[in-house]
């Protein structure tokens, strides 16, 4: 199973839920916006490389609480990668590992379409602000244009409760809300899933209403 976890504008969460939900499946979660990385990097070779043609995909998983390809972050690496090398590269990790996440690029950048066009499946990452639901609407279509199937929409980041019979209407998917929780926003960086640090929390339980909607 490929997952890919999209959303429609930056800074709504997708990071944090594409870690935390690979926790959860006990995954692999891949890196994939080459321009603008935010999982952890490492020592070794990266996504860069492996679509640079220079390191083989195996090289770069990264074992931790969640496994990890990172991403390069180096203008000259994202030049370097040649995408249509994507596909045989996440084929290769799922082939080992089962299940693979992938953080995708935020809206529709060039390279956004990519990581969808590979994916079996689509979770997308809205904010619960009104004017950001028109992007995940651009999104839902680029990922059925792909034939990414939408299994869910998280609206991430939650302090009020927000309409969801209306955005799942708008998004055509079930709604699962993620309150606000300082423990998701550290989750990455410390490399603890919200799952570990706050396994009773009303986020973590919706990670893992996330992650039951995954088709296995």
């Amino acid at each position: 199973m490929i997952l890919a976890v999209a959303g429609g504008k930056g800074g709504v969460g997708k990071t944090t839920l594409a870690y935390n939900v690979a926790a959860e499946l006990d995954g692999v979660v891949v890196d994939a916006d080459l321009g603008m990385a935010d999982l952890p990097d490492g020592r070794g070779p990266d996504l860069h490389d492996v679509l640079a043609g220079t390191a083989d995909p195996m090289e770069t998983v990264r074992p931790g609480p969640v496994d990890i390809v990172p991403c390069g972050r180096t203008l000259a690496g994202a030049r370097a990668a040649d995408l249509t090398r994507l596909k045989g590269a996440v084929a290769a990790v799922e082939r080992e590992f089962g299940t693979v996440v992938l953080d995708c690029p935020a809206g529709r950048r060039a390279d956004a379409g990519v990581p969808l066009a590979v994916a079996d499946a689509c979770l997308l990452v809205v904010s619960p602000r009104a004017f950001a639901l028109a992007d995940a609407i651009r999104t839902r279509e680029l990922a059925r244009e792909l034939d990414a199937g939408l299994v869910g929409c998280a609206v991430n980041r939650v302090t009020e409760p927000p309409p969801v019979d209306p955005i799942g209407d708008a998004l055509g998917a079930p709604v699962e809300v993620v309150p606000a929780d300082p423990r998701v926003g550290r989750s990455v960086a410390a490399e603890r899933p919200v799952a570990d640090a706050a396994p009773d929390s009303e986020a973590a339980a919706a990670v893992r209403a996330l992650a039951r909607r995954v088709p296995e």
